[in-house]
């Protein structure tokens, strides 16, 4: 019932025929790149696509007048419910690509472009219940559960309730009828209660975890209850996740229900555990062959060879997200150094703030830290930051990655990059200097190309930094 994860799914799956027996599809709605013809509008672009039998969205229209275009919204938002895919918006678009050029792009968007957002669809349901879940830095996060209804394609029955000041804002009680949208038609949210069942009370989030029944505090001025615990089994489990992730210390077959199953047995308590255990303690894990704990016990030792950033990031200090760990590390080459570290020191590293040095502080503070780093150095994991490069070849050139690459993950490119001084960001300007593009590049590469920026495949990108010269090589690809 979830138009976009069917799509989403049947284009992921490694045999084509299954996508093909889903009879998926599409509208075309550029033309990236043509050769032999010209092309001097948009209107003109979709009359040759659909010429050429590509499926082009059905309700394009030119529009000379502001009048116009707004009448043209306002039918197409009365129609919206009578296509047969879902819409949240009309785009407008300057049709000449000439004046496109001329009014350029911001580094989020283009200025010859501009979406209208119909209001999202609301509908009313009953509040069956409020759920707690327990975050892995010990925040309480109150959960609506209501009686499944449809919203944009979409069967939704639960949505974030966020903190007890919002639920005391819209007086929100169990059994209430409440009303439900979708903001962006994406995610779930209840605006307000539409009639309050008879002689119910304003939920209140308990005082205590339901977690491990720890007494539950508000910090300072945070509109969230926090469970302080450290020995909290939801904070561990969430805590062991994200320590596994792909972007803290990348343990590839340690997915959720694997740590679940790890804990429930007993095995793990902390991340240092995932270091002792055994091919024996988890093949006899449910759902685990021999051979997949094997694979698992040789992801787990060779994460013992990641950076120190990795490893910053995957002890989930508050408020240091993958970048923050990045300029610690950098910073502080050696974990031990942050054992010392003030907060002067760490406040002085660009982007960090007091709130973020306070955090580290604190953090190192802590007995339980000092003895967490002493267990992950004995297993033998890395807690410094790799050698820093003599040639910064790459200092003062920016790179945008965008599409998937035929090797290396869009992570092991960045690393790459950044290891040679290059520094890697998330969006298109003229400040960048390459755009990396993969298969199914999106709106990054008809950015670069528009702004003319300079653009190699994964196999440029290697010869690069293999050490070609960047500005010869910005030349050389400029009209890739």
């Amino acid at each position: 019932k979830n138009p976009r994860n069917a799509a989403a799914g049947s284009l992921r799956q490694k045999d084509p025929s299954v996508a093909a027996r889903r009879n998926l599809d599409i509208f075309v709605f550029n033309v990236q790149q043509i050769e032999g013809k010209s092309l001097s509008g948009h209107k003109e672009s979709l009359d040759f696509l659909k010429d050429q039998g590509f499926p082009v969205s059905p309700s394009y229209r030119q529009v000379s007048s502001a009048e116009e275009m707004m009448a043209e919204i306002r039918r197409i938002g009365e129609n919206r419910e009578t296509y047969a895919f879902g819409i949240d918006g009309a785009v407008v678009k300057v049709d000449d690509f000439s004046q496109r050029e001329q009014l350029g792009s911001t580094a989020k968007y283009p200025k010859w472009a501009i979406a209208y957002k119909y209001p999202p669809e609301e509908k009313p349901t009953v509040l069956l219940d409020i759920q707690i879940n327990v975050g892995r830095t010990g925040v309480l996060t109150p959960t609506a559960v209501f009686e499944p209804i449809s919203l944009a394609g979409t069967t939704v029955s639960r949505a974030v309730l966020h903190n007890q000041a919002f639920i005391d804002e819209k007086q929100i009680a169990v059994g209430d009828t409440i009303l439900v949208r979708k903001a962006g038609d994406i995610i779930p949210e209840v605006i307000g209660v539409v009639s309050h069942a008879p002689g119910k009370k304003v939920y209140q989030i308990p005082d205590v975890c339901p977690a491990c029944g720890s007494p539950v505090f508000f910090e300072g001025d945070q509109a969230a209850k926090r469970c302080q615990n450290s020995d909290c089994p939801a904070q561990l489990l969430r805590n062991l996740i994200h320590f596994a992730s792909r972007d803290a210390m990348d343990i590839e077959g340690m997915g959720p229900s694997i740590v679940e199953n790890l804990v429930a047995a007993g095995l793990v308590k902390s991340p240092a555990d995932l270091y002792d255990i055994t091919l024996e303690e988890v093949s006899a894990l449910d759902r685990l062959a021999q051979k997949s704990g094997a694979n698992l016990l040789a992801s787990i030792e060779k994460s013992k060879q990641n950076d120190l950033s990795r490893l910053l990031f995957a002890l989930g200090i508050r408020g240091i997200g993958q970048k923050a760990a990045k300029l610690l590390a950098a910073r502080f080459p050696d974990i031990e150094m942050l054992f010392s570290a003030s907060e002067e020191e760490i406040s002085q590293i660009d982007g960090f703030g007091g709130i973020m040095a306070q955090a580290v502080v604190e953090y190192f503070s802590l007995d339980t830290t000092r003895h967490l780093v002493e267990r992950l150095k004995k297993a033998g994991v890395n807690t410094c930051s790799q050698a820093l490069p003599t040639d910064d070849r790459l200092a003062g050139f920016t790179f945008v990655l965008t599409g998937t690459l035929p090797n290396l993950t869009r992570s092991e490119a960045g690393g790459l990059i950044e290891k040679q001084g290059g520094k890697v960001s998330s969006s298109v300007s003229r400040k960048t200097s390459y755009v990396v593009v993969g298969e199914e590049a999106g709106s990054k590469l008809a950015k670069a190309q528009n702004l003319g920026i300079p653009i190699l495949d994964e196999a440029a990108l290697l010869a690069l930094l293999d050490g070609e010269n960047p500005a010869a090589h910005a030349e050389k690809e400029s009209s890739f």
